[in-house]
């Protein structure tokens, strides 16, 4: 079965004001793995739910407050019905792993090449795309999209050596 780890790109944090511009998919199975990103007009519940064919469950860091609810309002498909979904968040807060993912990221020496991005910088990024056409600016913003994907399976690696997931 397919495990994917999913996080999405915003033009801001509130889910009826702002756009998805990006949702990234890792999806990794025993054999093999792939990225997945849907991005700007490709965002639709169409092109989510096809990417999402097969999967087993979805894993999220703090996907249960932001990612799925801003799917649900902005695509009209609520991802909880269709697929188990695990938020990797409270895993970490019960090992007193607390922040943002990158901050646990730091904690658990998990690296990244974009370490000093956050989710405002990824705003500035698309904004630079859609007004200026910067390929460089889109193609920084789905390498920051990409890590937070990749990432979220070092994570649930390394919270499974310290015992159940639940």
């Amino acid at each position: 079965m397919i495990d994917a780890y999913l996080d999405i790109e915003t033009t801001g944090l509130s889910r009826w004001h702002h756009q998805i511009t990006v949702i990234g998919i890792y999806l990794v199975d025993r054999s093999a793995s792939s990225l997945v990103q849907l991005v700007g007009d490709a965002v639709s519940e169409q092109a989510l739910l096809q990417a999402l064919q097969g999967v087993r469950a979805i894993f999220t860091y703090n996907g249960r407050r932001f990612d799925l609810p801003f799917i649900r309002t902005r695509l009209d498909v609520d991802l909880t019905i269709l697929f188990n979904h695990h938020d990797l968040m409270y895993d970490c807060w019960r090992r007193n792993l607390t922040g943002g993912l990158k901050a646990v990221e730091r904690a658990l020496g998990i690296p990244r090449q974009l370490a000093d991005m956050d989710g405002r910088d990824a705003v500035i990024l698309w904004h630079r795309y859609q007004q200026y056409a910067d390929r460089n600016a889109l193609s920084l913003l789905l390498k920051y999209n990409s890590e937070d994907v990749t990432n979220l399976k070092i994570l649930r690696e390394r919270l499974s050596l310290f015992g159940r997931i639940d």
